[in-house]
């Protein structure tokens, strides 16, 4: 499938608090994305409770949510080996090849440096997306689901 680029539009990335009234716009975005991983986030927002590293970062193009990232200690593993986590990597069909994905992992890394990490994880089943931005593969891991996802680690 191919999406179009848009030729030029401003993105912010932006560390969601839960005082926003971003907070439950996000919840409505994100359950109603097309990747299923997004009611996940909606059910982890609506709890709250996240610890002070944690969070959730969101794209925003104008007004309009168009993806969003995850920083947690733990993630969709019975055996959670590695933290903290970059992961429910998120970023709207048409908005695709934009870079939006690098710039949300960005701000998640500026994030961990901001509260003493020197390395940060993402868990995907894709190879060859990651590895642009300075991941490589460490290891491989049984999720909930009994699938094997891939671990990528980057030292920041």
């Amino acid at each position: 499938m191919k999406y179009e680029r848009h030729e030029y539009f401003e993105i912010k990335i932006e560390k969601l608090q839960s005082n926003s009234n971003l907070w439950n716009q996000t919840i409505a975005y994100a359950n109603n994305c097309s990747w299923n991983v997004g009611r996940h986030l909606a059910k982890l927002l609506e709890q709250d409770d996240f610890q002070d590293f944690e969070g959730v970062f969101i794209a925003l193009s104008g007004n309009n949510i168009i993806g969003f990232c995850t920083f947690l200690e733990t993630d969709y593993y019975p055996e959670n080996r590695y933290f903290p986590w970059i992961s429910s990597i998120f970023v709207d069909e048409e908005y695709r090849g934009n870079r939006i994905s690098e710039k949300l992992i960005q701000s998640a890394i500026n994030n961990a440096r901001m509260f003493g990490f020197d390395k940060v994880y993402i868990p995907s089943n894709i190879i060859g997306l990651y590895e642009k931005y300075g991941f490589c593969k460490i290891d491989e891991i049984e999720n909930y689901d009994g699938d094997i996802d891939n671990i990528f680690m980057k030292e920041i």
